[in-house]
């Protein structure tokens, strides 16, 4: 993340891209999701992607994530609905 520029931080954090905790003073606190989603955001960024496409990819790869995560749920062993 070192090699962020504190504009571009700021730009994601206006888009809606990444919303990093605050101090009392209003120091920006970067968690590792926080980190994580500014590498996918560089890796988006080098491959062509604009702010608004770079939105839609991280807002779709999270309802993948939460898909995954229900159909791993529904398939689980003794979930309601599924047969023994």
């Amino acid at each position: 993340m070192a090699s962020m520029e504190i504009q571009n931080l700021r730009v994601y954090e206006r888009r809606g891209l990444v919303q990093p905790d605050r101090t009392a003073g209003g120091t920006r606190l970067y968690n590792q999701d926080d980190v994580d989603r500014l590498i996918r955001i560089g890796e988006l960024l080098a491959e062509g992607l604009n702010i608004a496409g770079i939105a839609r990819v991280l807002a779709l790869e999270h309802r993948l994530d939460r898909l995954q995560a229900e159909n791993r749920r529904l398939r689980a062993p003794g979930s309601p609905g599924r047969d023994a």
